[in-house]
């Protein structure tokens, strides 16, 4: 990885701070993004110690407002000319419906909307590092949604369920995946979706998810993958040389893995792509 620059995202905490440890190790240039800036400030420093670099860096992004996602591409594009990786590990889960500034539901914009007009944004740096790379963080938790994404209610305004939600979410993942390799492959960019693995990390634990988050989460972690463990995935699909040009792929234990059928819907996958480009506006659907 070395000459090469990273973005990861959320890489204040968890497994994004153990992504942008490792691939600074192995030599790349990472920026990370933190919605709180004092974290973003403490895991910057804690990256720079850990990797003997000192040109890591923070970008402010709060993946729950479109305008903060704009902001964020700005400021990755000032003073640079390409992105070799950009790894989209952010995400949350919510105990209530709640609904952001522009008018989505967070965990549909979090987790899918915020990262796709992200990438979008950050195509012209990506196009000019080809082979580069976007690795999107999903989790196994999309085969919960067995029947697919409800296009009429993607914002879960008829009803509420955790869980549900945020594996409708994580199917968002994949399917954007699947399509964004498909029709950005004559970029020389290729995306590839994960499972980290049940990772002992701050998820679910910063009163997002109520009682189960705050009480039951840290009972079980004795028994999960630590934040280190987790990250080898996204570290494996952003660095190894064997992956130039494998694209569209669903990953777990940095090994091929089989997405559920929901996810391998090629017209879901295209539908979801020009829905989103429409949700946030960023003018890109048909490509």
């Amino acid at each position: 990885m070395a000459g090469k620059t990273v973005l990861v995202t959320g890489g204040n905490a968890g497994i994004g701070r153990e992504t942008a440890v490792a691939l600074a190790l192995l030599g790349a240039q990472v920026t990370i993004t933190s919605r709180d800036p004092d974290r973003g400030r403490v895991a910057v420093d804690d990256i720079r110690a850990r990797s003997g670099r000192d040109d890591v860096a923070v970008v402010p992004l709060d993946l729950a407002r479109l305008a903060s996602v704009r902001e964020c591409a700005d400021a990755v594009a000032a003073g640079r000319d390409r992105l070799d990786v950009l790894v989209n590990n952010a995400g949350l889960l919510l105990n209530t419906r709640q609904v952001t500034v522009d008018g989505y539901e967070t965990t549909f914009q979090v987790n899918h909307l915020g990262h796709f007009l992200l990438t979008q944004q950050l195509r012209p740096l990506l196009a000019a590092a080809a082979p580069a790379r976007v690795v999107n963080v999903s989790s196994v938790a999309h085969q919960t949604a067995r029947r697919g994404l409800d296009f009429d209610d993607l914002q879960s305004s008829r009803r509420y369920r955790p869980m549900a939600v945020y594996g409708k979410s994580k199917l968002a993942n994949v399917l954007f995946t699947r399509e964004l390799g498909r029709r950005w492959d004559g970029d020389g960019v290729t995306a590839n979706a994960l499972h980290p693995g049940v990772v002992a990390s701050r998820f679910g634990r910063d009163g997002d998810f109520g009682v189960i988050g705050t009480f039951v989460f840290p009972l079980i972690r004795p028994f999960v993958l630590t934040p280190v463990q987790g990250a080898q995935t996204s570290v494996f699909l952003a660095s190894a040389p064997d992956l130039d040009g494998v694209t569209g792929g669903y990953w777990a234990k940095s090994t091929p893995s089989t997405s559920s059928a929901a996810a391998q819907d090629d017209v879901a996958a295209a539908r979801l792509w020009d829905v989103s480009t429409v949700l946030v506006g960023c003018g890109e659907s048909g490509s």
